[in-house]
């Protein structure tokens, strides 16, 4: 399983396509044949799965009991703006304009690995939640999620 990371900026062009980094594109497992899946991240973001592991995302949302309203509201916001695309010939993906517009990204998008996603933030989405960062809350948090000892709900 691929682990992304790294930050890498690159230019949006006037269609919405812009380059797809070569550090991340190498990380890509070769299975997912350069098709992603595109979304509505749960911040200003876009999420960018490599086929592979959105084939696992689907999987967990299929576990989702679709009788409870929880279940279906989570489903339904949470794949509705998905949508499948494929890096071209330049390895470059096309930003779907809703989700662009969604995002604030216009000229200029940042890649940001996540694990097993890709975050795509437009400059100024990214500075504003950067700014809004306390350190001090920051190392506590980390420490909350990532310390020895079970912390319930984290």
């Amino acid at each position: 399983m691929p682990s992304f990371k790294g930050q890498y900026e690159h230019s949006v062009d006037n269609k919405g396509r812009v380059a797809f980094p070569a550090k991340l594109r190498k990380l890509v497992n070769p299975d997912a044949n350069d098709r992603f899946t595109i979304l509505r991240g749960l911040e200003p973001c876009l999420y960018l799965y490599p086929q592979d592991q959105w084939e696992a995302v689907e999987d967990k949302l299929a576990s989702i009991n679709s009788f409870r309203k929880n279940g279906r509201t989570v489903i339904r916001n949470f794949l509705r703006y998905a949508e499948d695309l494929a890096l071209d010939k330049q390895n470059r993906i096309s930003l779907p304009s809703h989700l662009m517009e969604w995002s604030d990204i216009n000229s200029s998008a940042i890649f940001i690995g996540s694990g097993d996603r890709i975050e795509i933030w437009s400059p100024g989405k990214l500075e504003e939640i950067d700014n809004e960062l306390d350190f001090e809350a920051y190392q506590e948090l980390f420490e909350q999620v990532m310390g020895d000892e079970p912390q319930h709900g984290l």
